[in-house]
C-alpha cells in the first residue's frame, strides 16, 4: 500500500555530503507526479552512526520514499535493512551509476565522500565566473566586456541574471547588457569580437505579465506605464530581435523556457562557436 496521505507523500532524502545532487534528482523525477507533492526530509552530511540513528528516528516517525547517496558500506546496510524491516523502498540513487562505471572501467571507485566538492582547477573557475558574472550583471563595466566568454542582450524581464549566474555556476563568465528604449546601445557592445553576444527575447505578452507582477510586487505606479503597455513592449522585442539580426547575434526565445533550459541552449551555443576554425 502507498505511504502516502491524501495528496502528500513523505521523500527522505540522505546523502554523506551536501546532498545537492540527491536533491536535484529527486525533484527532477517527483516533478512529474503532479497531483501528489512530496514532503522533503533532507539530511545531509550523514556519516557517523549517531547521526544516521537521528535519521532513522525520522523515518519511523514519518514513513515514505528514502532516496540515498552514502558510500560507506556499514550505514548503507543498516539504513537499507531499517527500511526493509518497515516496508519502505529505499534506493541508492548514485548505486545504479557507480555499478555501471565499474563496469565498463573494471575498477572498484575510490569511496571519496562529497568528490564532487572537491577545490579543484575547475571549482575556482566556477567561483572566478561568478565574481566576474555578478560585476557585470545589468550593463555594468562594458569596458571589460571582451574577457566575457558569452554576453546576453535582451530588454526587462527577460531573465538575462538568473541566466548570467546560472552560467556561471557552469563555469561560463557571463555579461549582461539591458536593452532600454530610447537609449542606444554602448558601441563596445557592438563591437565585441571574443564573447559569444546571444540575445534573449519573450513574446510581448509575457513580457507585460512579468512585469505586471513585478510591479504589483513592489507596489509601484501603474497608469499610463510604458514599461506595461503592449504595443510598446512589442516595439522593444521587435528592435532586439533586429539588432541581433544586424550583428548576426544568435537569439533564444524565453518566453516558455525555464532558467536551466535557457543556460542549457547557451551552453549549446557556445559548444557550437568553440567547434568552429579558429575559435
Amino acid at each position: 500500500m502507498p505511504q502516502h496521505i491524501g495528496s502528500y507523500f513523505h521523500l527522505h532524502l540522505i546523502s554523506d555530503s551536501t546532498g545537492e545532487t540527491l536533491t536535484t534528482v529527486a525533484r527532477a523525477a517527483t516533478a512529474q507526479y503532479t497531483k501528489v507533492m512530496p514532503v522533503e526530509h533532507v539530511y545531509p552530511l550523514v556519516r557517523t552512526e549517531r547521526q544516521l540513528d537521528r535519521v532513522l528516528a525520522e523515518i519511523d516517525e514519518s514513513p515514505g520514499i528514502v532516496l540515498y547517496t552514502l558510500l560507506e558500506d556499514d550505514l548503507v546496510s543498516r539504513l537499507e535493512k531499517h527500511c526493509k524491516q518497515l516496508s519502505l523502498p529505499c534506493l541508492s540513487v548514485l548505486g545504479p551509476v557507480l555499478q555501471l562505471l565499474q563496469s565498463y572501467l573494471g575498477t572498484a571507485t575510490s569511496h571519496r565522500v562529497g568528490a564532487q566538492h572537491v577545490l579543484n582547477a575547475e571549482y575556482f573557475k566556477r567561483i572566478d565566473a561568478l565574481n566576474y558574472t555578478m560585476l557585470h550583471d545589468d550593463g555594468q563595466h562594458i569596458e571589460d566586456l571582451e574577457d566575457a566568454d558569452v554576453v546576453l542582450v535582451g530588454v526587462s524581464r527577460t531573465s538575462k541574471t538568473p541566466t548570467s549566474i546560472y552560467l556561471a555556476n557552469r563555469g561560463v563568465k557571463t555579461g549582461n547588457v539591458p536593452l532600454v528604449p530610447g537609449i542606444t546601445i554602448a558601441p563596445k557592445v557592438e563591437e565585441l569580437a571574443r564573447p559569444l553576444v546571444i540575445g534573449l527575447f519573450a513574446s510581448p505578452e509575457r513580457i507585460v505579465q512579468i512585469r505586471q507582477n513585478r510591479l504589483l510586487g513592489l507596489k509601484a505606479h501603474q497608469d499610463d506605464d510604458q514599461y506595461i503597455d503592449r504595443k510598446a513592449v512589442a516595439e522593444e522585442v521587435a528592435f532586439s530581435r533586429k539588432l541581433c539580426a544586424k550583428h548576426n547575434w544568435p537569439s533564444i526565445d524565453v518566453t516558455r523556457r525555464s532558467i536551466e533550459e535557457t543556460a542549457a541552449a547557451v551552453l549549446q551555443l557556445l559548444t557550437e562557436r568553440r567547434r568552429q576554425p579558429g575559435a
